[in-house]
């Protein structure tokens, strides 16, 4: 039987405090799970403070409050913070993004996250 480590969606409602239950709940109190969406991914494929490759299961329970809260005043929040740190190259993509966000168009902080489960850890995680 895989560990499953459970996050409870009550209580994430930035994408700040998504990574610091998901550090938590991994790695006990304090513990880190990926300090940007990057790292994030990174550590879902393995190693970097993930338990065994794909040897446990993520179950996000009370998903849909956390698909509401970091919903797109927060994406619009993540996506300024980004603005202002990333390449200029990067500024018009960036923001075309905020202003479809703004819009409430497009994906979500919560999009991004489970997308990266996705892409990087396939079957790890449980929406409920």
């Amino acid at each position: 039987m895989r560990p499953t480590y459970v996050l409870d969606g009550k209580q994430i409602r930035t994408l700040e405090e998504f990574r610091r239950a998901i550090g938590e709940v991994i790695n006990g109190p304090g513990g880190c799970f990926g300090r940007n969406l990057d790292a994030f991914a990174d550590c879902l494929s393995g190693g970097f403070g993930a338990p065994d490759d794909d040897g446990y299961v993520v179950e996000w329970r009370d998903h849909q409050v956390s698909r509401e809260h970091p919903g797109y005043p927060e994406t619009a929040r993540q996506l300024e913070i980004r603005l202002s740190r990333c390449h200029r190259t990067n500024h018009p993509s960036v923001s075309a993004d905020l202003a479809a966000a703004r819009d409430e168009r497009g994906s979500t902080v919560f999009d991004w996250l489970v997308k990266s489960f996705n892409d990087r850890a396939p079957g790890v995680l449980r929406l409920q």
